[in-house]
């Protein structure tokens, strides 16, 4: 899968500052868009990684593991993801009714009252 031309801490770093000088945020708000637009960058530091074939070096950067930065938590989300997967049913075609009819006793009419209800929303 191709990585979006922009994330969440893209944005933060573009336009979190203006939006903290407009907006009234609490500092637990403030704290996360810092941690978020710091995530994988320099200013957390890192370490540089190499190969063993080639001897090519890049860097790698320290994640914030803020749970609302969503780099940090993209394994715990497909980890969430996989399991909720392995818990539905093996189907092909799950139908559902249109309508359900209901017989319920009148009490102003002596009789039974037939009702129709369109379930399907």
């Amino acid at each position: 899968m191709a990585r979006p031309p922009l994330d969440v801490a893209e944005v933060f770093r573009r336009y979190g500052a203006a939006y903290r000088d407009a907006h009234v945020l609490t500092g637990a708000q403030r704290r996360v868009m810092r941690a978020i637009e710091a995530c994988r960058t320099a200013v957390l530091g890192g370490h540089l990684e190499r190969c063993d074939a080639c001897g090519h070096e890049r860097p790698a950067y320290d994640s914030c593991r803020n749970r609302h930065c969503p780099k940090c938590q993209a394994l715990a989300r497909a980890r969430w993801l996989a399991a909720r997967q392995a818990e539905l049913l093996d189907t092909e075609l799950c139908a559902r009714p249109r309508n359900v009819v209901f017989q319920s006793r009148g009490s102003d009419s002596g009789g039974q009252a037939r009702r129709e209800h369109d379930i399907t929303g």
